[in-house]
């Protein structure tokens, strides 16, 4: 049997754009920057996005190291895409809301040839949930309380 494990995440809109959020004893805070309303608290939630799949990337590629034996040194990803502001403020729809495309460019050392380190990737992107739950659909239910 699948051994599944509950992901809980509380936002608090505060004040302009602030949001604040305690997980797990970490308070961390969401914004936007002055220049869009916000007063820049915090990164965005698109800037979060990105965090978390590169985060994920990283952090899937240490497991699967430990789990090989193998060692990993400067692992680095860079993660980017451009997303439509006039769809995003109601301005259009002629695009996705969300971002057309995410690029993510990962480096990093190890004794391992090009196609090694490929397939090593590979491996990391099909155990990492954050870049699932991208690429696939996953249902969101907004429910009102």
């Amino acid at each position: 049997m699948a051994k599944m494990k509950k992901v809980s995440v509380k936002c608090d809109l505060k004040e302009k754009f602030t949001i604040e959020s305690d997980i797990r004893g970490h308070k961390i805070y969401v914004d936007q920057p002055e220049g869009m309303g916000g007063v820049d608290k915090g990164p965005t939630p698109l800037e979060y996005l990105f965090v978390s799949l590169g985060g994920c990337i990283a952090s899937i590629a240490r497991i699967v190291a430990n789990q090989r034996g193998l060692k990993i040194e400067n692992f680095k990803v860079d993660v980017n895409g451009d997303v439509d502001l006039d769809t995003l403020l109601g301005k259009s729809k002629e695009n996705r809301p969300g971002f057309l495309k995410i690029i993510v460019k990962v480096s990093f050392d190890a004794d391992m040839t090009k196609e090694e380190k490929e397939k090593f990737l590979e491996e990391v992107d099909s155990r990492c949930p954050i870049s699932d739950n991208i690429s696939n659909l996953t249902p969101v239910e907004i429910i009102l309380e």
